[in-house]
């Protein structure tokens, strides 16, 4: 590892440039204003991947935003590695929330703090940072090909469509991919399973306008009081799902895997204590690690309507709304998923009010077996940095087109990720630790040697 460990330490001001000029392009997929923003961080990734050493490079445009491709093949009798990541990020707000500019990086207590510094800005740079080292040292021992896409915050909508139409240039024997996380600083883990995810917004109507909640309140229904409600009743006491047939599809883990899940190193009480609550809630029955990783899920994101302002307002609202999620286990399918529960919300709402469900997006869930030669590959990496066999886990997070990946291209994903709980990816303060950042550029090289030696 001499030649990486070098590499590393006489560029690593350099690498931090160019990830936070990445990170200061607001690339957020959900705005529309953004959208201009999406192309700018399209052509930071093509310049950015040609003077890593791509051969070639080019912005592709889909029905929504661009995806960004390039590759570099050294022989193609050699193994081929397809290096996915995304370009876009969660919206920032609140912004008064951050104790820095979101979209300006700022290294502070070790760490870089900035909206996309770890999801997945950061890690994505890990790889393009990677790639450049092995081919400045002349090691790369694979053909490799970049996907950088502007979509996966929003749930991937085109990307499919576009392997689709791009199956023979996507071409790989792996997908490799670092938007997951750790253990713990110092303890690795590969995700071997991701859960699938249904999302909606729902929208309750009461009367044709807003009305004076003294002349109207007891008479006419409020929209809002209705809407928590209805939410209050798609579980049960138990944590359970109330959805008919929700669990229809759901695969039952079996006693063995679950008695390895729970070796998995897992602090009860430092859990809690990270995020300030007392007690955790969930399905009963089933531990954390399990309620997060191998078992369905339901909850409101945003919820909103009526007067929020200053002050009081006695106001009985027309509307109210709110948006929902699911994260799913494998065998659930997501459209099957957003239909049932569109049909059961729809269904027990009462005539008082009028409610519509809008599926907004979804997608798959994922499982990777550990004997793959690519898992092997990135475990004997992970061995080699950090002296320790990485952990396999079941993320509780979604990852969308993943399974994609493996429907459309035929090609399993390795999951790297090089994350932290404590990174606050979708929070304010994001943050990535430069160790971390460092650690990434330094494994990703040893997955390829290993890769290509067992191909």
């Amino acid at each position: 590892m001499k030649h990486i460990e070098t590499y590393i330490e006489n560029n690593k001001d350099r690498f931090l440039d160019e990830l936070f000029g990445l990170i200061r392009i607001p690339s957020v997929s959900s705005i529309e204003a953004h959208k201009p923003d999406m192309y700018k961080a399209a052509e930071y990734w093509k310049e950015l991947l040609l003077s890593s050493g791509a051969d070639q490079a080019q912005v592709f445009e889909t029905n929504g935003n661009p995806v960004t491709y390039a590759e570099k093949i050294i022989d193609p009798a050699k193994p081929t590695v397809l290096v996915y990541s995304h370009m876009d990020v969660m919206p920032a707000e609140p912004l008064e929330l951050w104790k820095s500019p979101a979209f300006e990086p700022e290294v502070r207590d070790g760490k870089i703090w900035a909206r996309g510094a770890d999801d997945d800005k950061g890690q994505g740079m890990m790889h393009a940072k990677a790639f450049e080292l092995m081919v400045k040292t002349n090691t790369l021992p694979c053909n490799v090909k970049f996907m950088i896409e502007g979509e996966e915050e929003i749930g991937s909508p085109n990307l499919g469509k576009w392997c689709e139409e791009n199956k023979e240039m996507l071409s790989a024997d792996v997908i490799l991919v670092s938007d997951t996380t750790m253990l713990a600083p110092g303890k690795p883990a590969i995700t071997t399973g991701l859960r699938g995810l249904a999302y909606w917004q729902v929208e309750v109507t009461g009367p044709n306008r807003d009305l004076h909640s003294g002349l109207y309140g007891g008479a006419v229904a409020n929209p809002i009081n209705t809407l928590a409600k209805l939410i209050a009743q798609m579980t049960d006491d138990n944590g359970h799902i109330t959805i008919p047939c929700f669990y229809d599809d759901v695969l039952e883990v079996s006693t063995e895997e679950r008695v390895l899940l729970a070796k998995t190193p897992f602090d009860l009480e430092s859990y809690k204590k990270a995020l300030s609550v007392d007690e955790l809630s969930g399905e009963k029955g089933y531990s954390t690690i399990e309620r997060t990783g191998i078992r369905p899920s339901f909850d409101v994101c945003g919820i909103w309507g009526g007067y929020s302002g200053e002050g009081a307002k006695t106001v009985l609202p027309s509307k109210a709304f709110a948006k929902i999620s699911t994260r799913l286990v494998p065998n659930q399918d997501h459209e099957k998923i957003a239909e049932q529960f569109k049909a059961h919300f729809e269904s027990i709402a009462p005539k008082s009010v009028k409610v519509d469900v809008t599926s907004l997006h979804g997608g798959q869930g994922y499982v990777c077996p550990i004997d793959l030669p690519a898992y092997q590959a990135a475990e004997q990496a992970y061995i080699d940095v950090f002296g320790q066999r990485p952990v396999p886990v079941r993320s509780g997070g979604s990852i969308p087109i993943i399974s994609t990946f493996e429907q459309v291209l035929g090609i399993k994903t390795i999951l790297m990720g090089f994350g932290l709980e404590s990174d606050a990816i979708h929070s304010p303060n994001e943050n990535f630790p430069l160790e971390q950042f460092y650690k990434g550029i330094t494994t990703i090289p040893l997955f390829y040697k290993y890769f290509a030696e067992k191909k």
